[in-house]
């Protein structure tokens, strides 16, 4: 039904060459402004979503995108055969501005039904009735109004909670879990510790440190995936990869997957190169590394608002596990909104505490 009425669209134009700022152009090259907007989401092959940072609109988590709001329109953009490219507004009053003036779609957020004027949205796809919101189009834009309120149906937004509640349910990276200590008694951490010796300098790393992080992603398994796409012992993420030299056929190679991640540790500390003390700055670099660097600076710009000590972990973590609220991810210093902070900070803390284990136990060199 979706394609019938997108062929029926496209059917709507005239052929002949017509003259543009640009040159000659076909006319069917130029829609009419009455289903302007979805003929260029089809023909573009992108549609752009706009709605807020939240746990049930839109957020990252390990280098995955979801939010029910945002899974929901994945979905209707995968009815059109487009892609979705989201963009996010800092409130609804900044959402109706960028609707009203073309630099969105679609408003993929529950608005308040009136809000912007009755003359400038047209409400339309999901809809709660009973909480008075909806989805939102530019007023004027009837055909992909139509198009939402034909592919909409009201059990669709439970349905991607669920999903998405499964998918944050599942174990996160699937393993064979492997013993902490491969020997204690003899001081050998993994079979892998010549691998972190080699590559530690690389990332100028206490060998012992990059192993304490490798249990943690992957229980020293080489071919431990996440959820997510994250793959081998370091559990980087196919773009990660990419930007490494990673190649998809190596990323279980032992050897390959350490000394990319080392690789990655390395941009991490130059990056962090403001946060002068060198033991504080692996606790943000290990954070970085699960939570993005983007949500750590976050938590630092929150610190220095709040008075403290943006230079310190523990002030900074104190800010990363708040910026689970409303009232803090959407912070004008907050530049990346929510975050599931509870799991990076658990994260520092747990590689750490295996940190101090293993030097107790494996000398620094051999």
């Amino acid at each position: 039904m979706m394609s019938a009425f997108l062929l029926a669209c496209h059917k709507e134009k005239k052929d002949g060459p017509v003259v543009a700022p640009w040159g000659e152009v076909k006319q069917q090259e130029i829609p009419k402004s009455d289903d302007f907007t979805l003929d260029d989401i089809v023909s573009g092959g992108e549609m752009i979503m706009l709605t807020l940072s939240g746990p049930g609109t839109y957020y990252e988590y390990h280098g995955r995108e979801l939010g029910a709001h945002f899974m929901l329109c994945q979905r209707f953009a995968k009815e059109l055969g487009v892609s979705l490219r989201v963009e996010l507004c800092r409130d609804t009053l900044e959402m109706v501005d960028k609707l009203k003036a073309g630099r969105g779609d679609v408003a993929a957020f529950p608005l308040p039904k009136g809000v912007g004027g009755a003359d400038s949205l047209d409400y339309c796809g999901m809809k709660s009735d009973s909480l008075g919101v909806a989805w939102a189009v530019r007023l004027g834009n009837e055909q992909l109004a139509k198009a939402l309120n034909e592919w909409y149906r009201p059990e669709m937004l439970d349905n991607v909670r669920r999903e998405e509640k499964r998918l944050l349910a599942t174990p996160k990276v699937h393993r064979h879990v492997f013993s902490p200590f491969l020997n204690r008694r003899g001081g050998i951490i993994s079979k892998y510790d010549a691998l972190f010796q080699k590559y530690a300098p690389v990332a100028r790393w206490d060998w012992r440190l990059m192993a304490a992080q490798c249990y943690q992603e992957s229980c020293f398994d080489p071919n431990a995936r996440s959820w997510a796409g994250a793959q081998g012992l370091m559990q980087i993420m196919p773009k990660t990869a990419a930007h490494l030299g990673l190649k998809p056929e190596e990323v279980n190679d032992p050897e390959k997957n350490i000394r990319a991640a080392a690789q990655l540790i390395k941009e991490l500390t130059e990056s962090f190169s403001d946060v002068k003390n060198v033991e504080e700055r692996k606790r943000f670099v290990l954070a970085s590394y699960n939570g993005g660097s983007g949500h750590i600076r976050d938590a630092m710009a929150l610190t220095t608002k709040q008075g403290g000590n943006p230079q310190r972990w523990a002030d900074v973590a104190e800010r990363l596990l708040l910026l689970r609220e409303p009232e803090y991810y959407n912070d004008p210093v907050v530049k990346h909104g929510y975050i599931r902070s509870t799991e990076t900070h658990d994260y520092v803390e747990l590689i750490l505490e295996r940190y101090k284990q293993y030097r107790r136990s494996a000398p620094l060199r051999r």
